[in-house]
């Protein structure tokens, strides 16, 4: 009896029906290539992971990002930044030698503050009194989302809190700066003051607005950040002031035309106050932070109990490191935007992250650029409206210095195509920001513009916020409908053998929790994907190894991946177990079977119409690492059948192993496909040249 060889061709395919897909591997589960010489790759079952740390971490809800950084003393820590716990708030931690540490951003609102403000006559320091607030102090902040108009200033935005001192428990001082930082002197010793007001003409759509010493001028930007109704019109949003009346009024026009004349304050002529709060020494005799803490003087004392806020909300997170400092912003939509940029440095003793006073308020992502060190944020904002398009840097060296002036290199551009910006990375040599229709290169030229802009390429956009990864000096991306590559050439579509799975099966309403997985141990590349029928969370994966162009897939829940680090090997965070797991190494899934698995294509194990008999198949495998026991148990399944879409037959499981010399499954038929899968414990196991004994066994 004649005896044949099955030998695959690398890389899964789904778009080929399982007939046209003979040699090939059609499904696939928990497996990865290596590259062979002789055969192009080879199949064997992917590395396997362990909790991070190995002591018991549980996440307080799902980790959405993960950031691998050392520190000035050769410290290695992770962060990490979860969703919303629950109703609650959302978590940012590092993990720092097996200890968790919660360095939440936290702040409260008061959204109807009494107006209570002051101001000396040549003084820049603005007095304001907050009942409602106790306890801020000069490691706090501001945002004053309503401006506030006094003494010839007008307040707005984001202000640090007692830079000259505190005041007492319930008042704190702003200074008043322009938009350079220079400071902005009271010109009368007064406590007069007033928030914008509307007032409404019926069946006009131009309106008037009062604001002593507003400073605008035609064709300035208007901004109204907490919604507030007129004369039937809401006002929200951006508007261009069309005519200066004089220092004390403007006029803009309505988006919709006012029903009625009538006048009333923006946000009902209260103020509306957010804090950020940070934590740090106060003077002696106020109890926090005399003794330990939680013993001693806290809520005690003569002097502030410093307020401590609530952890902010997020469903995500963009985290980077600035060297030894962690950067974190959050993603969540809310009432007045706010998605600042906060800073925590590990030597500074601070418990929790803190914003970064001078950052934009808002926006949609942010990374560090590369090698002049600067931040670069984009769906950014200038007055708390986001801009989707608006990309804004920090100078080099300085993340507390946004506004371009001649002597610094802090800037901004905005993308002239697309609607938003939907992410944005450091690649190699250059920054790149995608927008929903293609993607812009951002590259360092120094003075006077600091970067340049080009488009590379239109028509891949990218699908989701993280959804773009570099593996050595390649850039890859997910876009709505295929894959890309930035090479040498240019941009460049990536073919996708398994489409089908990916893109007729991802639930298109949770697009961004896709999550990029770059594993360079391998030169792999993986993208985390929700699908319709997984309930609104990551459940399965593609992958694509770059070096032999070959593809796979599975089902496998990874919300956050950090690459190969100063930690080791990648990490990844999981949505069901809520824990963390560092990847390569181990043989199994946490201490579990780790279930690889593949399924070829049909096979013709007969020519013309001729049935075919199989009595005996050698197993032919490597049974375990180099060096190491070989012992894998591996199961081997046969599907036969006659024709295509017939329901196939099924022979086996078979299991077998390094001391199984052959096995007589005795099937007949004119196509057969083959099933390896493994779910056994401490073992490895890359598949071989498998061979079968057969003969023709007549026409039916």
């Amino acid at each position: 009896m004649p005896h044949a060889t099955i030998r695959l061709i690398p890389g899964v395919d789904t778009n080929l029906t399982p007939t046209l897909n003979q040699a090939g591997i059609s499904s696939s589960q928990l497996i990865r290539y290596i590259p062979d010489p002789q055969l192009g790759a080879i199949a064997q079952k992917l590395g396997g992971w362990t909790q991070y740390p190995s002591t018991s971490v549980s996440l307080p809800a799902i980790a959405r990002a993960l950031c691998a950084w050392e520190d000035t003393n050769g410290i290695q820590h992770l962060g990490y930044g979860t969703e919303n716990v629950g109703a609650g708030s959302a978590v940012v931690g590092v993990i720092t030698s097996g200890s968790v540490q919660n360095i939440t951003p936290r702040n409260t609102v008061n959204a109807s503050a009494t107006l209570a403000v002051s101001a000396t006559s040549g003084s820049s320091y603005i007095q304001i009194t907050d009942a409602t607030i106790t306890g801020v102090t000069n490691y706090d902040s501001v945002y004053i989302a309503t401006p506030i108009a006094i003494a010839g200033i007008v307040l707005s935005g984001l202000y640090a809190c007692d830079p000259n001192g505190y005041i007492g428990s319930t008042t704190y001082t702003v200074q008043a700066v322009d938009v350079l930082g220079n400071p902005l002197y009271a010109n009368a010793t007064t406590t007069t003051v007033q928030v914008p007001r509307i007032t409404t003409t019926a069946s006009s759509s131009i309106v008037s607005i009062n604001l002593p010493a507003h400073g605008y001028s035609v064709g300035s930007t208007f901004t109204v950040l907490t919604s507030t109704t007129v004369g039937g019109t809401t006002f929200y949003g951006q508007y261009l002031v069309n005519s200066i009346t004089d220092a004390n009024n403007f006029t803009i026009t309505s988006t919709t035309t006012p029903t009625a004349s009538t006048a009333a304050y923006v946000n009902g002529g209260n103020a509306y106050y957010l804090y950020n709060f940070g934590v740090g020494s106060i003077p002696s005799g106020t109890g926090y932070g005399i003794g330990g803490y939680g013993t001693g003087g806290y809520g005690t004392g003569t002097g502030v109990i410093p307020s401590v806020g609530t952890g902010v909300s997020a469903v995500d997170w963009t985290l980077d490191n600035w060297g030894e400092i962690l950067l974190s912003s959050p993603i969540y939509p809310s009432s007045v935007p706010f998605q600042p940029i906060y800073a925590w440095e590990p030597l500074s003793g601070s418990p929790t992250a803190v914003v970064i006073p001078n950052s934009p308020p808002v926006n949609d992502g942010f990374f560090v650029a590369m090698p002049q060190r600067q931040i670069v944020a984009w769906g950014s904002s200038f007055n708390g409206i986001q801009d989707p398009l608006l990309v804004r840097w920090c100078d080099i060296g300085n993340f507390n210095s946004w506004v371009g002036t001649v002597t610094n290199q802090a800037g901004s551009y905005r993308i002239p195509k697309g609607s938003r910006i939907v992410g944005g990375i450091q690649g190699p040599q250059q920054a790149l920001i995608w927008t929903d229709l293609g993607v812009w290169a951002m590259q360092y030229i120094n003075l006077p513009y600091v970067y340049g802009f080009n488009e590379l390429g239109s028509g891949c956009g990218l699908i989701a916020r993280k959804a773009a990864g570099v593996l050595g000096g390649t850039v890859y991306w997910m876009g709505p409908s295929q894959f890309f590559a930035l090479t040498g050439n240019g941009v460049e579509p990536i073919p996708c053998p398994v489409w089908d799975v990916i893109f007729q099966d991802l639930d298109q309403t949770n697009l961004q929790k896709i999550r990029v997985a770059v594993n360079s141990r391998f030169g792999e590349i993986s993208w985390y994907y929700p699908t319709i029928s997984g309930g609104g969370e990551v459940t399965a994966y593609v992958k694509y190894n770059a070096h032999l162009g070959a593809w796979d897939f599975g089902t496998l829940s990874r919300t956050a991946w950090v690459d190969q680090s100063v930690i080791g090997p990648p990490i990844g965070a999981d949505p069901n177990a809520l824990v963390l797991y560092q990847h390569e190494t181990s043989t199994d899934a946490a201490g579990a079977p780790l279930q690889a698995s593949l399924q070829t294509g049909w096979f013709s194990i007969g020519d013309g119409e001729n049935m075919t008999y199989v009595d005996q198949v050698w197993p032919d495998m490597k049974w375990g690492y180099y060096g190491g026991a070989q012992n894998a148990t591996v199961n081997l399944t046969f599907y036969v059948a006659d024709y295509p879409e017939q329901t196939p037959r099924v022979y086996g499981p078979y299991p077998v192993t390094s001391s199984t010399t052959y096995i007589s499954p005795r099937f007949r038929g004119r196509l057969v496909s083959f099933g390896i899968s493994s779910d056994d414990t401490g073992s490895f196991w890359r598949l071989g040249g498998i061979r079968h004994r057969w003969m023709p066994d007549g026409k039916f």
